[in-house]
């Protein structure tokens, strides 16, 4: 499932290997910890127990299995159509082409899932003849993801076994022979003139919730519950949180809102390294433009599933709220935002109708099916077209550029 809909038909996306190991010990394993730290601490704000299901170094759900694809629990727009990766190639290369293309450069990908998506854009580049003196830099914590895009973008890799290593993994790619290297973190990725692409990331960075009340905002937080044995119930803080002081709004005025630090954190991030090595950021997520109120869901096997029952199998997201990471990313003057704008607008601007009546030409009937199939599922407004949203960030001082020469996809 797509994390937006109650059910998808699985019969024309892309074929994959999985990797489904028995969880049931390491999530019991997980809940009890969980239990522990509330019995310890008191209540936990819904960021920290975001943290330990998704991304616990041993038991977290992002860290132990493949959650896309028809035996996980969602999808992901680059493995219905190799059309979305390609109108993101060609949006790259369209921006980086107005600024002379310059090099060495780097295509970097936050949370490249199963390399689908990398593989997609280097198909794209390579036909443009434009990987020379090119890396791919990879930031991701999964070692099963990464094992997965290992073998989906190179013919070997090897693993670094330093575990406080840089670079983790690294090998060349099966497509123009390029370096490939694995990150743990943005930071440390080399400083070089960097395609940045974040492709349904940002939704699964923790949330802090809250909810008005007649004493003002509180915080939502997770707490014991005390009629069910082992399980978890949602409490309102007794007073302010220090989450609540720094980031709420003062013009906020929602029943139910969510805020996330760390995104906001990490688009300041990008900012500062747009700004600095010079590039080009594109954010695809679902989301909301600052509207949104109570989006916090878990999804397992392709249904929605309640997030406080067995931490650990399942997939835990929130909308990304579009409007407050372009606020922080511009905030400090480095950068230039535009969008959000629906993934349908944004496709039909980089010609997508186009593109499908030239593969359509040459498909024979289960390549047409496929195709119709992955076109609908990525601009029908009833399921991604409009749920789904694009974002780019480029660097102020282009300003006068853009003005002449508009970012592509945005107007």
């Amino acid at each position: 499932m797509y994390r937006t809909a109650s059910r998808l038909i699985y019969t024309t996306f892309r074929n994959y290997y999985t990797v489904k190991p028995n969880l049931d010990k390491k999530q019991y394993d997980l809940a009890k910890q969980i239990y522990q730290k509330i019995k310890a601490m008191g209540p936990i704000p819904v960021s920290d127990y975001m943290k330990e299901v998704l991304i616990h170094p041993s038991q977290g759900y992002y860290i132990n299995r493949e959650p896309m694809g028809e035996s996980g629990d969602f999808i992901t727009s680059p493995e219905l159509s190799q059309i979305f990766g390609e109108m993101i190639a060609i949006w790259f290369l369209n921006e980086w082409s107005k600024v002379g293309a310059p090099k060495p450069f780097q295509i970097v990908e936050l949370g490249p899932g199963r390399g689908t998506l990398m593989q997609d854009i280097l198909r794209v580049f390579k036909h443009f003849d434009s990987l020379k003196q090119a890396n791919i830099s990879l930031v991701e914590i999964s070692p099963v993801l990464s094992d997965s895009q290992a073998r989906r973008l190179c013919a070997t890799t090897n693993l670094n076994p330093d575990q406080n290593a840089v670079i983790y993994r690294e090998g060349m790619s099966i497509i123009e022979n390029i370096p490939v290297k694995w990150y743990k973190t943005l930071q440390d990725v080399p400083n070089v003139f960097t395609l940045l692409i974040a492709n349904e990331f940002f939704d699964a960075l923790p949330i802090n919730k809250f909810k008005k009340t007649d004493l003002g905002y509180r915080e939502i937080l997770i707490d014991i519950d005390k009629d069910k044995e082992g399980c978890f119930r949602y409490v309102l803080a007794k007073e302010e949180t220090p989450t609540q002081k720094l980031f709420l709004r003062s013009d906020e005025s929602r029943e139910n809102f969510e805020i996330s630090p760390q995104s906001l954190l990490m688009i300041k991030e990008i900012a500062t390294r747009i700004e600095s090595d010079g590039g080009f950021c594109l954010i695809a997520d679902y989301g909301h433009n600052g509207e949104g109120t109570d989006t916090f869901r878990a999804f397992k096997d392709h249904k929605q599933h309640d997030p406080l029952i067995d931490p650990g199998s399942a997939d835990l997201t929130a909308d990304v709220d579009f409007a407050a990471i372009k606020r922080a990313g511009v905030e400090d003057g480095k950068v230039l935002a535009f969008g959000p704008v629906t993934q349908r607008d944004f496709l039909i601007k980089m010609g997508i109708e186009h593109r499908i009546k030239v593969l359509e030409e040459n498909a024979d009937e289960k390549q047409l099916k496929s195709l119709r199939f992955g076109y609908d599922m990525l601009m029908n407004l009833e399921k991604m077209g409009e749920r789904f949203k694009f974002m780019a960030l480029v660097p102020s001082v282009l300003e006068g550029i853009l003005k002449k020469v508009p970012v592509v996809g945005f107007h």
